[in-house]
């Protein structure tokens, strides 16, 4: 499957490309990724990089650079991650240094979520987050998403927020 091109008011969400990786090793290696297993190294984040990449040929779902539409400027990454990894399919997002307090994971991981509804055959979506990640929190929650403390996660200390079809 070709990942789509989405819109919304003020972003733009696109199948990355191999000029997104210097930015996303430069995330990953940088301490916005303490709740997400990291830092990682070049390598690390190469790994992270391609299985985004992926899961569109694999899973037909992945992960979307964000990119703000007025400026052109790549401000983060929303994704679906699924595999071996993932319980269920993963409603994921990352904003870069700098871009973080305007809104934009919330609007890029909505976008994505109806996506998602609408295309892949799901009943829900989670989003696995750290408990004391309190920003990633407040974007689940402004995304309509339920703490869920039954679902099963891949890592025990994670929080599980569903979303739910027609979530806010």
């Amino acid at each position: 499957m070709t990942a789509p091109v989405l819109h919304t008011q003020r972003l733009t969400l696109r199948a990355p490309v191999m000029a997104d990786f210097p930015a996303y090793a430069a995330f990953w290696a940088s301490d916005r990724v303490a709740y997400m297993g990291g830092p990682r190294d070049a390598a690390g984040a190469w790994f992270w990089f391609c299985h985004d990449v992926a899961q569109w040929a694999l899973l037909g779902h992945g992960a979307l650079m964000v990119d703000h539409t007025a400026s052109g400027q790549t401000v983060g990454q929303v994704g679906l991650n699924g595999g071996p990894k993932f319980p269920e399919v993963e409603l994921g997002w990352l904003v870069y240094q700098g871009h973080a307090g305007q809104g934009y994971a919330a609007e890029a991981a909505g976008a994505l979520r109806d996506w998602a509804f609408a295309s892949l055959p799901v009943p829900s979506l989670v989003s696995y987050i750290d408990a004391d990640n309190a920003a990633s929190i407040r974007v689940a929650q402004r995304l309509g998403a339920v703490l869920d403390t039954k679902a099963p996660r891949p890592d025990p200390e994670d929080l599980v927020w569903r979303h739910a079809r027609g979530g806010a």
